[in-house]
């Protein structure tokens, strides 16, 4: 009787192991979705950088060159110097 039962305990932490590896908290497909998550973080948080990239740069550039104020005030606001006769025209 004693020679069957080490089996059998063998058998059951052996398929103790494989529900843990499929069904529990390290399980290969949960791991799989938070590799997956991560991913996507990783590229959202490459665009919220390449933005936060831009946004820096337009503020020193608004901080230090009167060139970005000109032509944010010529594009945005239509704004025109003195003497300067302001054309739009569209393309068909």
């Amino acid at each position: 009787m004693g020679s069957r039962l080490v089996p059998v305990v063998l058998l059951a932490l052996l398929a103790a192991l494989h529900a843990q590896l499929w069904l529990g908290r390290g399980s290969l497909p949960r791991v799989h979705e938070m590799q997956r998550q991560i991913n996507d973080q990783k590229a959202a948080n490459a665009q919220a950088s390449q933005a936060n990239a831009r946004l820096a740069s337009e503020v020193h550039d608004l901080k230090e060159g009167l060139d970005m104020v000109e032509d944010k005030a010529r594009n945005e606001l239509g704004m025109v110097k003195q003497g300067e006769i302001y054309v739009q025209y569209t393309q068909k």
